[in-house]
């Protein structure tokens, strides 16, 4: 996760060949009121440093969607059906081999990341020391936030053990779950993010971008569904 945009953001210091890559005739599109224009050719250079069509670059991009489809899909298919608690003996064996299978995919998908930054240019903008400490501080901030959020969890409360029956107590109100809601997965962006920075790859923030879509999209999905799970928890303590 490298993040390669250019200090100086107003001339982006480009080269004359990135520069060009757009007609002549193509110029600034004025907001309401004339005062506010964007510059499209900036925005094709800055688009220019990245190459979506690279094969890292598209082997990274489906690591990040795999991941947390892949998880959702097989967490919900245990709780309906239990069948990898049959299949391994007990509910927590089972969780415990998912939990190994996620952070396996997890590695594969921080290396397709790296890779596809090596993969693409830097970005001078962000080639520079400020750029590589703030990268450095935002990956402190969101490794901070993962490893808190696993040691408030456990293993089990981390890899979706109340998919398999595990149900926790009470909800798990320490930090980092006092400072923001699903800290796991915002740590884990920060640490994509903070890595782009220190790497100066606008290919890295462009696929933080799509871990943190991914990731929002899986928190839609995840969180009406727990909730539910321990509401009817809930219900059936009262009817006992």
């Amino acid at each position: 996760m490298s993040a390669e945009l250019r200090c100086s953001l107003p001339g982006l210091g480009t080269s004359s060949a990135q520069a060009n890559l757009l007609p002549a005739g193509s110029s600034k599109f004025g907001c309401s009121g004339g005062e506010k224009k964007v510059d499209v050719r900036a925005m094709a250079r800055l688009l220019g440093y990245v190459d979506v069509t690279d094969s890292c670059f598209a082997a990274a991009v489906l690591s990040i969607a795999f991941n947390p489809l892949f998880w959702n899909v097989v967490a919900r298919w245990e709780h309906k059906t239990r069948a990898l608690s049959r299949a391994f003996g007990s509910p927590h064996t089972a969780c415990y081999c998912l939990g190994t299978v996620i952070l396996l995919l997890n590695c594969v998908r921080s290396h397709c990341f790296t890779e596809a930054m090596k993969s693409q240019p830097k970005l001078e903008g962000l080639d520079c020391r400020w750029a590589y400490f703030l990268g450095l501080a935002v990956l402190a901030v969101g490794t901070l936030f993962v490893i808190s959020s696993f040691l408030a969890l456990g293993f089990i409360g981390t890899f979706l053990g109340d998919y398999f029956g595990i149900l926790m107590e009470a909800k798990v109100t320490s930090f980092p779950f006092s400072v923001l809601d699903n800290p796991m997965y915002w740590g884990s962006t920060a640490v994509y993010l903070g890595w782009s920075l220190m790497h100066a790859s606008p290919a890295g923030l462009l696929l933080t971008a799509v871990v943190a879509i991914s990731y929002t999209i899986a928190m839609l999905y995840e969180g009406p569904f727990t909730e539910e799970i321990y509401r009817r928890k809930q219900t059936g303590a009262k009817s006992e």
